[in-house]
């Protein structure tokens, strides 16, 4: 069986250590793809209308899959979705958001589920089979 291959994750939270288990799970995985954190929302919309001042790229990064935390100082999850929503869309290219996060709160999901950026609502941590679900939904690869 190949690899999934994709362009860029993206993993946005405030937490360190959440941020180095989910990148160890996505190695686990076996997926093949460049993963970029950013530790708070601020950083993701500089990151993602940059071209050039990032890994020496000519275009906007694009990744294609955005695991964001909901909670975070300055600019939470949902606010960081109302300035996505604003991009240009060669500045988003395909994507799929999972929010990725310690929230129980039952209007966060709601809200998640009524999102059409929202491909997901999962609860922290990121598991391997969280990750193939998600790439499995949503993208296809070969799986010979």
């Amino acid at each position: 069986m190949s690899k999934p291959q994709l362009k860029k994750i993206l993993l946005v939270d405030d937490d360190s250590a959440t941020n180095f288990i989910n990148e160890i799970t996505i190695k686990k995985t076996g997926v093949d793809a460049q993963i970029v954190v950013c530790t708070s929302a601020f950083q993701a919309l500089d990151y993602l209308g940059s071209t050039g001042q990032y890994e020496n790229q000519e275009r906007f990064p694009q990744p294609c899959i955005i695991f964001l935390d909901i909670n975070m100082p300055g600019m939470n999850g949902f606010e960081f979705l109302d300035h996505y929503d604003k991009l240009p869309e060669e500045q988003k290219g395909i994507l799929v958001v999972v929010m990725l996060t310690t929230s129980v709160n039952p209007d966060d999901r709601m809200r998640s589920e009524n999102d059409q950026n929202i491909k997901g609502f999962i609860s922290k941590p990121l598991t391997e089979e969280h990750l193939m679900k998600i790439i499995n939904d949503n993208f296809e690869w070969s799986k010979k």
